[in-house]
């Protein structure tokens, strides 16, 4: 793999790396995930910050750029988010 390749996230070849995690939550990732399924979980769980982090960065900007979003923008995206029926249960 060369240096100058770039990859999204979720994508591209599998790479061993050493990260120190607390023993509570090795436990807990292993009684979820099993020992063989550690990795794909880690990874998974990465990967959710990741998208989470740039949700954060898109949001800033646009509130930076178009003030505070209002509940009736968050209801909409919300029901965009859950469909239709679910946004009108919750409304009952």
């Amino acid at each position: 793999m060369s240096d100058d390749t770039t990859f999204g996230v979720g994508e591209g070849p599998t790479a061993n790396v050493s990260v120190s995690l607390h023993v509570g939550n090795i436990s807990a990732v292993r009684a979820r995930a099993g020992k063989r399924g550690f990795s794909a979980y880690v990874d998974a769980a990465v990967q959710r910050q990741i998208e989470r982090d740039n949700l954060a960065e898109l949001v800033s900007q646009h509130e930076a750029a178009h003030g505070a979003f209002t509940r009736e923008e968050i209801d909409a995206a919300r029901a965009e988010l859950r469909g239709a029926d679910e946004a009108a249960g919750n409304a009952a």
